[in-house]
């Protein structure tokens, strides 16, 4: 489990063949093992090496098809977080590191960002509501029927890849789960939003 609370940004110095190696801070790489979990850019992932001040990790065919690392060139900056640990501060919001789909940079200025978002995932993001990008927790400060729109503070821009990151390219979204979780719930029980009244609820069973 992570927060979306970027702890670090590494370098990719390999991927090719479901193989991404990526160099990374001292900070980071001491607080992960053989066999841990690490987000990049959103995506959790499993050391299957250590070398130096690189890991290496396997990218199944599945995280190919739904997330945009198989596109990351040698050099390009990555978000990364290490799991949660007991005592670990709650500062950003649920996020498991299961990347649903990936959405297009529209617009990228220091103190704002507009991201458009795949039409099946439109349903679970809410005004004021969270979103991972790339594995970073942000608030959704303008919902349209095309994307969301994010008010950034400098040091979110400063220490993540958004400082890197160009108009046009692919970001990894993730939902909120409990969104995703009661989306399903309530389609389980054909229940569209149209008629999601308190008297509907009780007559399902809630």
């Amino acid at each position: 489990m992570f927060t979306g609370i970027v702890q670090a940004v590494g370098r990719v110095t390999e991927n090719s063949g479901g193989r991404l190696r990526v160099k990374t801070p001292v900070a980071v790489l001491r607080r992960l093992a053989l066999g841990d979990s690490i987000a990049v850019n959103g995506c959790c992932l499993t050391i299957v090496q250590r070398r130096g001040t690189e890991f290496r990790a396997d990218l199944t065919d599945e995280t190919l098809t739904l997330t945009s690392l198989g596109a990351l060139r040698l050099g390009d900056a990555v978000n990364l977080e290490p799991p949660l640990r007991v005592g670990d501060a709650l500062s950003g919001h649920q996020v498991q590191g299961h990347v649903e789909g990936t959405g297009k940079l529209v617009e990228l200025r220091p103190d704002w960002m507009t991201v458009a978002i795949p039409k099946p995932l439109l349903p679970f993001l809410v005004l004021k509501g969270s979103l991972a990008v790339d594995g970073i927790s942000l608030t959704i400060a303008r919902l349209t029927r095309a994307g969301a729109s994010f008010a950034l503070i400098p040091h979110t821009y400063q220490n993540t890849n958004l400082a890197h990151r160009r108009i046009g390219q692919s970001v990894n979204l993730e939902t909120d789960p409990m969104a995703r979780h009661l989306g399903q719930l309530l389609a389980s029980r054909q229940i569209t939003p149209s008629r999601l009244t308190l008297a509907e609820l009780r007559r399902q069973g809630f």
